[in-house]
C-alpha cells in the first residue's frame, strides 16, 4: 500500500482531505443507491403483519372460551413484536418521506396497535442513537432496574441495589415485564406536556387498552382472560427485549466527555448478529446494529448489502466490528451484567463477614 510522507497509507490520506471517515463511508452509500426508499418492500411487508394480527384476533373470537387461545396468545406475541419493528423503522423515517405520515403511522401501529407510546418510544431511541451506551447520555443505559456498570453498582439505591448481584440471571425472566413496562411508561408520559400530539397519543393509547382488554373479557372468564393476558403480555416482553438485548449490552460504555467521531462511536458500542433469512426476519434487520446506527434510515432490506462494506472499511481503518452468533451475543450481555453486579456482590459477602 502506498504511504503518505505523513507516515500514513495513502488512501487513508484521501479520505481525511474528502472530508471525514463517515462523510466518505455515507457517500459510498448514497452511491450504491443504499439509502433509497423501498416503498413495495414494506407495503408488502405491513400488509402481512396486518393480516397475521387481524388473523389472530379471528382465531381467538372464534375459539371463544377454551384454553387453546394460549396458543393464540404466543402467536399475538410474535406478530406484536413485529408490529413494534414496523413502528421502529418508521420512527426512522425508513419508510415515508415525510414526517407527519411517519408520526402518524407510528401512533397507529405503536399506540392504537400494541399499545406502546410512540412519542414517548421516539425521543428515549432517539436520545440512544445519538449517545448509544454513554452512562450518563443513553436512556437504555439508565440504572433503572439493573445496572450496567460497576460504577453503576457501587451507588445503586433500591431495587438495582437489591438484584444488582444476581442480575445477570434474572434477566430473561425480567425481559418478560417489558411489554407491560412499555404500557406503563407510555401512559406516564401523557403527564409531559413537551409530548408532542398529546391528546392524540393518549386517545389511541386508551383505545388501545380499551379493546384489548375488553374483547378479552368479552370472549374469555376471567381466569382464562388474566390467563391470557399473562401469557400474551409476558412472551411479548420476552421476544421484543431479546431483538434489542444483543445490539449494545456487553460492548464498551463511554462516560463523561469520552466521545470518539460518529463513526467509531456507533460501531464501537454495537455489535451485529450473523444469521440468514429466519435471523433477519425474527430480529427485524437489528442484527445488523452496526449498519443501522450508522444510517438509521436506510431501509431494512439494504442493510445486509451495506453490510460486508462497513465492515471492510472499518478494517481498513481499524475499527474493531464485532459480528457474533445470537447465543454468543447473549453470552457476552450476561457476562457484562454479571461483572457489573460485582460491587453489589462484594458488599453482601462483607456484610455476611
Amino acid at each position: 500500500m502506498p504511504i503518505h510522507p505523513s507516515g500514513e497509507p495513502a488512501v487513508l490520506e484521501k479520505r481525511r482531505e474528502a472530508g471525514s471517515d463517515f462523510a466518505c463511508l455515507a457517500r459510498k452509500m448514497t452511491a450504491a443507491g443504499l439509502m433509497r426508499r423501498r416503498p413495495g418492500y414494506y407495503l408488502v411487508r405491513m400488509s402481512l403483519i396486518a393480516a397475521c394480527y387481524a388473523a389472530g384476533w379471528a382465531a381467538f373470537a372464534l375459539l371463544g372460551d377454551s384454553w387453546w387461545t394460549l396458543a393464540v396468545a404466543a402467536f399475538l406475541a410474535v406478530v406484536f413484536g413485529q408490529v413494534a419493528l414496523v413502528a421502529h423503522d418508521v420512527g426512522h423515517r425508513q419508510v415515508f418521506r415525510l414526517r407527519r405520515a411517519s408520526a402518524w403511522a407510528g401512533r397507529i401501529a405503536g399506540n392504537l396497535g400494541i399499545g406502546m407510546g410512540y412519542g414517548w418510544w421516539q425521543d428515549k431511541h432517539s436520545r440512544h442513537h445519538a449517545n448509544p451506551n454513554h452512562v450518563e447520555l443513553d436512556p437504555d443505559v439508565e440504572p433503572d432496574v439493573l445496572v450496567w456498570t460497576r460504577g453503576q453498582a457501587r451507588a445503586a439505591k433500591g431495587l438495582p441495589r437489591l438484584i444488582g448481584g444476581s442480575q445477570a440471571y434474572l434477566f430473561f425472566p425480567l425481559l418478560a415485564l417489558e411489554g407491560i413496562n412499555l404500557h406503563v411508561a407510555g401512559v406516564r408520559a401523557l403527564a409531559d406536556r413537551s409530548l408532542k400530539q398529546r391528546r392524540q397519543e393518549g386517545l389511541l393509547l386508551f383505545t388501545h387498552f380499551a379493546l384489548y382488554l375488553g374483547a378479552l373479557f368479552a370472549v374469555l372468564p376471567p381466569g382464562k382472560a388474566l390467563a391470557f393476558l399473562a401469557v400474551h403480555q409476558c412472551l411479548f416482553g420476552l421476544y421484543l427485549g431479546s431483538i434489542f438485548a444483543p445490539n449494545h449490552k456487553g460492548m464498551p460504555t463511554l462516560t463523561g466527555d469520552d466521545r470518539p467521531d460518529f463513526l467509531r462511536r456507533q460501531v464501537l458500542t454495537s455489535r451485529n448478529v450473523r444469521g440468514g433469512w429466519f435471523t433477519d426476519l425474527a430480529l427485524g434487520g437489528l442484527n445488523y446494529q452496526i449498519e443501522h446506527h450508522l444510517f438509521p434510515s436506510m431501509p431494512t432490506p439494504h442493510l445486509r448489502r451495506a453490510q460486508p462494506v462497513v465492515r471492510r472499511y472499518c478494517q481498513e481503518l481499524g475499527i474493531d466490528y464485532l459480528e457474533t452468533s445470537l447465543l454468543t451475543s447473549y453470552r457476552q450481555a450476561l457476562r457484562s451484567l454479571h461483572d457489573a453486579g460485582a460491587p453489589l456482590r462484594s458488599a453482601v459477602a462483607v456484610t455476611k463477614a
